[in-house]
């Protein structure tokens, strides 16, 4: 018998005389409405309280953010709706696993906060390419890094973040995925034009909150619907759909689904792979990451920085009870649907013969959930969607603008830079939608998995090169640069050898060859990992040591250096003095001009410039009158004194957090 042939013991989700699905009623749109206008409100009041016309003020938000906004957005910026939609889909379709690299992230959050930010912090850096700059000299590796961060931003950041909300939208409203996809960009429009980090922060902030209120709330609903922890274990070995291919594992849930560390050869996440092959991609990402690492630079001093990364750890232990458990419970209640084993069953439930486990939470949401808190949890995914994504686009735009823009056109003006980024936000999320079809197929459905492995292919090399850059002071340019392309060289051979071969359905049989097929994506990382330390370690001992400039306050051992006096009169990074000058010849043109022509205003003309003044302030760009622009000031000192109180009192945080991330591994393992 086909597998279309096969009987169907109950009704299909989509079969005629079943109840359409359940959409958002009035008191729904009521809860979003009341949403949008509370973040607009704290957006406007941050952008009124900002200074975003300088370096300082637009980028690092002042750097002067307190612990918890900072810590409530390194949060916010990490789970975002791909969070959400993945963790609970790998959760419904192999159980706990996933939840590893959650507490992993643990681990290097705070990793950050004690050993890699008092370096950043010394070299007064804005940007992670810029850093690499400063530490080895040159310019290829940072415009090399620069690319490449663009190129994992597109493919395992905005597009998977667009394709889960729009998996959301979707099932909340019953629209076309690209409509959904187009909804959200222009719901993220005002935050991308408007820019500034500040906002972003103090949004995230209110995000946060939200995300975790509704995120709980759905939780009770669910353990309430399945009978606690004890029916969640009972029921979820039982979870088979009614409609599966016969003499398969299709629809059968793993019998190691509530163990975190799993068989070395055969599971889809072994445990050695999850010690150490998880912990290098994880490094890059917590600790060398623009996204997450420009939040932390914002901080008013190192005491605030590590606060923040201590709240984001601690947050971090929710995930697990937040996504992955109801995921689970999602396939628990809808087999048939979440855990669908047919490949046409899937096509007919959301439009996926892969697998439909991406749909669990958004199914929980509005099938459980009464009129009211539908909307809230639809405020919820957008609050994850809109804090990630902005948080994405600002620091694209940084790196863009920064470390690419500037080294095309050394004399380009303020506006032009300010222009060039929001332009290239626009490129972004064009190349991200084409790319969200091949998101949508890979790893069998599950977003969440999609998003690690890609990360493995392309992430250790960099957080070697970062990791021998900030902690062995031998590290040359020579060394780093031939790292990071024999590596990702090797990463991308992978990668598209992934991509050719992709992993078969469970009613398939496995014809990848063995490299793939026997050498799993964690193990890649460490061979890769190694493989690039090699290659670093190699190529800088048999080439000439580093200039002592290139050492001093740039890595661990030389941070408390005394600053040079050539270091002193160095300019921020928005301008170099070319630019400056430039920006100044042409402001003192202009009120030259202006003083000539004031009294031959129109009335109109006078309305046209207070119209463009309200539209440059709400971009950040307003000018500063008629009078010249100076060059631009000093950096100031970055002070990584620390009150030895407070320090103490963060230290012993730092314990408790390591030991309860070593219980939780530990209890689940």
């Amino acid at each position: 018998m086909s597998v279309t042939e096969l009987p169907r013991v109950s009704p299909s989700p989509t079969a005629e005389g079943t109840p359409p699905p359940t959409t958002l009623v009035t008191i729904d749109i009521v809860v979003l409405v009341i949403y949008f206008i509370l973040v607009l409100a704290v957006g406007f009041w941050s952008m009124w309280n900002t200074k975003r016309s300088t370096v300082d003020g637009y980028f690092l938000a002042g750097k002067n953010m307190t612990w918890w906004p900072v810590g409530a957005s390194l949060f916010a910026s990490n789970v975002g709706s791909g969070h959400f939609i993945g963790l609970a889909g790998s959760g419904a379709a192999a159980g706990i696993s996933p939840t590893a690299y959650e507490w992993n992230g643990m681990v290097m959050v705070l990793l950050l906060g004690w050993m890699f930010l008092p370096i950043y912090i010394a070299s007064r850096v804005t940007t992670m390419p810029e850093y690499l700059q400063k530490r080895f000299g040159g310019r290829r590796i940072q415009l090399f890094l620069c690319v490449l961060y663009l190129f994992i931003y597109i493919f395992t950041k905005i597009s998977v973040d667009m394709y889960a909300g729009a998996v959301f939208i979707q099932q909340a409203l019953q629209w076309d995925i690209y409509l959904a996809v187009i909804l959200l960009l222009g719901i993220t429009a005002l935050y991308t034009i408007a820019g500034g980090l500040a906002a972003v922060i103090y949004t995230d902030a209110v995000q946060t909150l939200i995300m975790l209120i509704g995120a709980m709330i759905l939780m009770g609903f669910s353990f309430a619907e399945v009978g606690g922890i004890q029916g969640l274990l009972d029921k979820y070995p039982h979870a088979i759909p009614s409609i599966r291919v016969p003499n398969t594992t299709c629809g059968i849930p793993r019998e190691d689904a509530f163990h975190i560390f799993r068989h070395p050869v055969t599971s889809d996440l072994p445990w050695p792979g999850v010690i150490l092959g998880m912990s290098i991609p994880s490094m890059w990402y917590w600790c060398s990451d623009q996204v997450i690492v420009q939040r932390s630079l914002a901080s008013k001093n190192i005491l605030h920085a590590k606060g923040g990364s201590l709240l984001a750890s601690y947050l971090k232990v929710l995930p697990f009870f937040m996504m992955v458990l109801p995921g689970m419970i999602s396939r628990i209640l809808f087999p048939d649907e979440v855990g669908c084993g047919d490949p046409d069953v899937c096509k007919e439930v959301c439009g996926n013969p892969v697998g439909c486990s991406d749909i669990a939470y958004a199914k929980l949401v509005m099938e459980l959930l009464p009129a009211g808190l539908r909307g809230l949890m639809m405020a919820v995914m957008l609050a994850a969607l809109m804090s990630s994504l902005t948080s994405i686009f600002n620091s694209s735009s940084t790196i863009f603008t920064m470390d690419l823009w500037r080294n095309i056109r050394k004399t380009a003006s303020e506006w032009e830079l300010m222009i060039v980024g929001r332009v290239f936000v626009l490129v972004l999320v064009v190349v991200s939608v084409l790319w969200i079809p091949l998101v949508q197929s890979s790893q069998g459905g599950q977003l969440f998995i999609y998003i690690q492995s890609i990360s493995v292919y392309l992430q250790p090399p960099v957080s070697v090169v970062f990791l021998t850059g900030c902690f062995w002071k031998r590290t040359n340019e020579k060394g780093a640069f031939w790292g990071l392309i024999l590596g990702l060289l090797v990463g991308c051979i992978r990668m598209t050898l992934d991509f050719v071969y992709p992993s078969p359905n469970c009613y398939e049989s496995d014809t990848r060859p063995d490299i793939i097929k026997y050498v799993h994506f964690l193990y890649f990382s460490i061979i890769l990992t190694v493989f690039t330390l090699i290659v670093v370690v190699c190529v800088s001992l048999a080439t000439e040591k580093p200039k002592p400039e290139q050492i001093s306050r740039l890595t661990w051992y030389t941070r408390f250096d005394p600053i040079e006096k050539t270091e002193e009169v160095v300019t921020t990074d928005l301008y170099t003095i070319e630019s400056a000058t430039q920006y100044t010849k042409e402001m003192e043109t202009d009120a030259y001009e202006t003083q000539d022509d004031s009294c031959s205003i129109e009335p109109s003309e006078k309305t046209s410039s207070k119209l463009k003044s309200a539209l440059l302030w709400i971009c950040g760009m307003e000018k500063q009158g008629a009078k010249p622009v100076s060059l631009p000031p000093e950096p100031p000192v970055c002070s990584l004194d620390e009150d030895p109180c407070m320090n103490h009192l963060l230290n012993a945080n730092l314990i408790i957090c390591l030991s309860v991330a070593v219980f939780l591994i530990a209890y689940w393992a």
